[in-house]
């Protein structure tokens, strides 16, 4: 019993001195191994900083006690600093080692720290400048679009807002004077453009342009009437003609029978388009003139002028009715406002020579009986033209002017044919000598051979030889 008691105090003896001694090294053995499994632990469970340009630039100036066991990685990329060597140290005893660095702590240092954040660029800042930047580019954009878009809208709303326009005008034209009861209809015997009786009336050419035929009457082959009305479906004309103003205008041509009119040219018209149509026109340049002023007669209005090749036919042409009617003073500035020029002519370029030509402005659709009275002209000087007779003294006259037109008219069409046949010869003689040029020494000499021996042979006497019986 005494031996057991013995045995048991030694063995407790000498596990107290195991354990009194094992606690005087503190940092190692069981207690380092501890705490280092502590930090790895709380370096573990600690979520690392987020990385930034502005940490990126700062030094790790501590040294860590796993520094020089494992090597660090060689990247380009920041790794965040560990907080393990710091918390390391709180488990070593400082009296009992010497020696060991101290945690550097001008890390934290604000002047690095503001030095670093005004070398790097705000992210933020500059995100929202790009952002800005594209933001007022496609409202450019937009803005470019939405104005090309509304400029094609106004141009498709405009053209059929003025298609209809053109239509409605050519439309009530005619059924002012195209349809039953009318004008036309009780001094033509066909209206419209063809055969039968459901025939239309217009032919529309363009969107602008509308024709009107009649025939069947005395004195005439037929009447065509041509309205060309403003380009009221085209955006660009609309804005030039309100700020340019024009008129529609309708022109009608009546071609005369070829033993139906005499020798006439006459024109009347506004005082500018009449010295115009003088300039422009042939027929007037040749045989017709400006009409002064007939003293003691009732005349036409002072803002019209008279072209014609006689007085005789002016004042056959101008009667009494037609001054009253349209052409006097009072009448003019009541019904002539439509009025812008009548033509008559035996003698017109083209392919009918004896033509009647009235032109007109077109009212608006609601105001056409203003131009009714200028309508009633045309039958009223077809009939006028065909029954007119020449005296002897003013045809002689007239005829004599038309010999020597004629005789002009074929001196200029012997001269256009002789430049013709200059100007082919010229050509002619320009490709041989092309030709000539191209060819070589030896067929240059056979050929100047060639021409020597037939100009020879042009030059000597020609001899006849007779054949003796």
């Amino acid at each position: 019993m005494t031996r057991f008691v013995t045995i048991a105090l030694i063995t407790f003896l000498f596990l107290y001195l195991h354990v009194h001694g094992s606690s005087h090294f503190e940092g190692f053995d069981a207690e380092d191994d501890d705490a280092f499994d502590d930090s790895t632990d709380l370096h573990h469970s600690l979520r690392p900083p987020l990385v930034t340009q502005s940490e990126s630039t700062i030094l790790d100036l501590e040294p860590s006690p796993e520094s020089d066991s494992i090597p660090l990685p060689k990247s380009d990329t920041p790794t965040p600093r560990k907080p393990s060597s710091s918390i390391s140290f709180d488990f070593w005893d400082e009296d009992e080692f010497e020696g060991l660095p101290e945690e550097d702590k001008t890390n934290d240092s604000p002047v690095i720290s503001e030095t670093t954040d005004s070398l790097t660029p705000d992210p933020e800042s500059s995100a929202s400048d790009v952002t800005d930047s594209t933001i007022s580019k496609k409202k450019q954009s937009y803005t470019v679009e939405i104005v090309c878009v509304s400029i094609l809208i106004a141009y498709a709303i405009n053209y059929f807002t003025g298609k209809r326009e053109n239509e409605n005008l050519a439309l009530a034209w005619a059924s002012k004077f195209g349809l039953k009861d009318t004008i036309f209809e009780k001094n033509f015997s066909l209206l419209g453009v063809g055969e039968g009786e459901d025939s239309p009336l217009l032919l529309k050419e363009a969107t602008n342009v509308f024709k009107f035929y009649a025939s069947g009457r005395r004195y005439c082959h037929g009447l065509l009437a041509t309205m060309e009305l403003k380009s009221r479906h085209d955006l660009i004309s609309r804005l030039f003609n309100a700020v340019v103003p024009c008129k529609d205008e309708i022109s009608f041509e009546v071609y005369m029978n070829d033993e139906a009119m005499d020798h006439v040219v006459f024109a009347m018209a506004r005082k500018k388009a009449a010295k115009t149509m003088l300039k422009e026109l042939r027929d007037l340049q040749r045989f017709g003139g400006l009409m002064p002023l007939q003293a003691g007669r009732k005349w036409v209005s002072e803002e019209l002028a008279v072209i014609c090749e006689s007085k005789e036919v002016a004042g056959d042409m101008i009667t009494d009715v037609v001054l009253d009617q349209v052409f006097g003073d009072k009448s003019f500035e009541k019904f002539g406002k439509n009025f812008l020029s009548l033509h008559f002519s035996d003698q017109h370029p083209g392919k009918h020579r004896k033509m009647l030509l009235f032109k007109f402005a077109l009212p608006d659709a609601k105001h056409m009986d203003d131009m009714v009275r200028l309508v009633a002209l045309i039958p009223y000087y077809i009939d006028l033209v065909g029954r007119y007779r020449l005296s002897s003294q003013a045809r002689n006259k007239t005829d004599g002017a038309r010999q020597k037109a004629a005789q002009e008219a074929y001196k200029e069409l012997e001269n256009v044919r002789q430049e013709a046949l200059q100007r082919k010869k010229a050509e002619k003689k320009k490709i041989l000598e092309e030709a000539e040029a191209k060819l070589s020494a030896e067929a240059l000499r056979k050929k100047e051979a060639k021409e020597r021996a037939r100009q020879m042979k042009k030059s000597m006497p020609k001899v006849k030889m007779s054949r003796g019986h």
